[in-house]
């Protein structure tokens, strides 16, 4: 059985925060050493899908950078393997949806030698096991499989937010689209597995009736023509839509449970790309307590309840609390940071205090100097 995955980078506006005003949510940096894309991408991998075209729509050049050609993941193949697919042939703007998305990209689809589609979104921190949503969806004789999950959706979740109703026997009878949307429900996780086939007929009937919405106008107004079942999904997932969800789901990877249940699954880890950094090293006033350290960083200070990327340098007798520090930022001595986040590349010499809170980060930019 061969299977096609395809990653949507950035579909929508909603996604652009603080941090990724200059690259793609796919590119944006997480738990000290990943970024978002290695969780789709390990998902699909994890399963022995080797081709995976991952549709872009701008600022992609960050996430070229990080994929390279995919040999991370075990995807530099001369069949299948890693494809970018910029955006072509729908309009002279950008697409906003995931429909137009295919639409630009059918001919890639239409040459693949896949017998069945997985498609899905970036903004999700989660570890999926394709074999088990696979499983359901030959078991139900499904035409499509939704991912959900039942959740509490709040203000931070990601919107516009796709509320499901099932039966008994799983098969979804109906599909709400919320812009806005708080309280407890069953949510789609923007992941989709069908016949490549039917996803090929889907979208040539948009293309000939000018639909724009894969879950508005074609999935919600087919629910009693195809048989669309739901996948439940219990595990950690992960949420990026907003500069506070990025804050707590950073914050929740110092959880050991969740750490476990992302990173330790039997034949399921997340890959990323490998720097062959140096180890960290550690001054003698160094004090580390409940932080997740990435490799090539030099610690002088103390670091409290904080995620700290590649190449960070701490220095002496500062204190760093509730923060997250991107790759190479630096600090000097004598500095205190609290629920702080700072972009690549930044340098904090000149201030001797930045402090925020749980409703009010302070956020520096990328190649800041303060």
């Amino acid at each position: 059985m061969n299977i096609l995955g395809l990653i949507f980078s950035n579909i929508h506006n909603k996604e652009l925060f603080e941090v990724t005003k200059r690259r793609t949510i796919a590119s944006t940096p997480i738990g000290g050493r990943y970024r978002l894309i290695d969780f789709a991408l390990s998902n699909m991998v994890n399963y022995n899908i080797s081709h995976i075209g991952i549709v872009t729509k701008h600022n992609y050049q960050s996430l070229m950078d990080h994929i390279g050609s995919g040999k991370d993941w075990d995807l530099a193949r001369k069949h299948g393997g890693i494809v970018i697919l910029p955006p072509f042939g729908v309009s002279t703007d950008f697409y906003n949806t995931r429909l137009e998305a295919l639409k630009s990209i059918i001919s890639f689809i239409n040459n693949s030698r896949a017998d069945y589609v997985v498609l899905t979104d970036c903004y999700e921190v989660a570890n999926l096991d394709y074999r088990d949503i696979f499983n359901q969806h030959f078991t139900t004789e499904a035409d499509i499989t939704f991912v959900y999950r039942e959740c509490d959706v709040s203000g931070d979740d990601y919107m516009p937010v796709n509320v499901l109703t099932l039966n008994e026997a799983g098969r979804i009878t109906n599909m709400s689209i919320y812009q806005s949307f708080t309280g407890r429900a069953k949510v789609s996780a923007d992941t989709w597995v069908m016949k490549k086939t039917l996803l090929q007929s889907l979208v040539l009937d948009a293309i000939n009736r000018n639909l724009r919405s894969f879950n508005r106008d074609i999935l919600s107004h087919n629910l009693d023509v195809l048989k669309i079942y739901g996948y439940r999904f219990d595990g950690f997932f992960g949420n990026v839509s907003s500069l506070d969800s990025y804050y707590k789901i950073n914050m929740a990877l110092l959880d050991d449970k969740v750490r476990v249940e992302l990173f330790q699954q039997p034949n399921r880890p997340i890959y990323t790309k490998v720097r062959d950094s140096a180890p960290t090293k550690y001054g003698n006033y160094a004090r580390i307590s409940n932080s997740l350290i990435a490799d090539g960083c030099e610690i002088n200070g103390s670091v409290e309840n904080s995620v700290v990327f590649r190449g960070t340098k701490i220095g002496k007798n500062t204190i760093v609390k509730n923060s997250i520090l991107m790759q190479n930022t630096i600090v000097a001595d004598e500095i205190i940071l609290d629920h702080v986040i700072t972009d690549k590349n930044v340098k904090i010499i000149n201030m001797r205090e930045i402090i925020g809170d749980d409703h009010r980060l302070a956020y520096i930019v990328k190649d800041g100097v303060v």
